[in-house]
């Protein structure tokens, strides 16, 4: 694990912005040697920025026809994965939601003319309350999630993104919950040199795009759209729900990530950017 700051370069970012790699299912709370370097980062990343308020998360793990923000005081779990041990679906996270703030997103993105809808039956999915259990144990921030929408367009989720970014909530931490590599029929067949080359290629191409300051917004925001372009892109996301959690992100801070966090999970190539 690595990490690499350029916050003296970047202009500061009114709200906290983290796109994490969530890792397989509830696994990292399962003590899973493959997820050792991302729950330490995830760790580290806590210890260095400030308790937020009240978190939004952009979960991979849900999709809807347009932008949907879940509005219930209290929501229930969703343990929405399969085949894992028993204890798996005895996870606890009690988090209070906070329909005030979901309101604000809900108006936020109807004003810059998304359609948007308010859920007060969901719950949250296994992208908020694994890595939340992990950074904030205590359970006790306020939470929101936000759904991708089904087209799956990446200019569409950076326009999303574009249109939150004006959240009056101080100390407001908005996570992006996805995986910088999602191939799960690759998780599972041995790594040879093609393979890893692969894995590498895009991850490199990722970082560079998130972090490189030389790069203008115009560029980047190109880049990241057309990002089917970048090397071996449809092998490390045969499906791009888990990457565009980040074009989200991106779309809040329109700039260069602040640090870059390389890591290992289940044995191929990740990273996560914080703004």
């Amino acid at each position: 694990m690595s990490a690499d700051r350029y916050g003296a370069r970047v202009k500061n970012n009114k709200h906290r912005v983290l796109f994490l790699s969530h890792g397989g299912g509830p696994l990292p709370l399962l003590g899973d040697e493959g997820h050792s370097e991302m729950v330490a980062t995830l760790r580290v990343i806590t210890a260095r920025i400030k308790k937020p308020s009240a978190v939004i998360v952009i979960s991979a793990h849900w999709e809807e026809i347009i932008p949907t923000v879940t509005s219930a005081s209290n929501p229930s779990l969703i343990y929405d994965y399969y085949g894992f041990p028993e204890e798996s679906y005895d996870i606890q996270y009690p988090c209070p939601g906070e329909p005030l703030l979901a309101t604000q997103v809900h108006q936020l993105l109807n004003s810059a003319g998304i359609d948007a809808r308010l859920d007060e039956r969901r719950g949250f999915d296994h992208g908020l309350f694994v890595p939340l259990k992990i950074m904030y144990p205590e359970a006790d921030i306020p939470c929101i999630q936000l759904s991708l929408v089904k087209r799956l367009d990446p200019a569409e989720h950076i326009s999303i993104g574009k249109a939150i970014a004006g959240i009056k909530h101080d100390e407001l931490l908005i996570i992006g919950s996805g995986f910088s590599f999602h191939n799960l029929r690759a998780f599972f067949a041995p790594v040879t040199n093609e393979t890893r080359i692969m894995n590498e290629s895009f991850e490199q191409w990722l970082i560079d795009t998130c972090s490189n300051t030389s790069i203008d917004e115009d560029e980047r925001t190109r880049k990241l759209v057309n990002w089917e372009q970048a090397p071996y892109a449809r092998y490390c996301h045969p499906r791009e729900e888990h990457l565009l959690p980040l074009h989200v992100c991106y779309g809040v801070t329109q700039t260069a990530c602040n640090e870059y966090y390389e890591l290992s999970i289940l044995n191929k190539k990740s990273s996560v950017y914080l703004w």
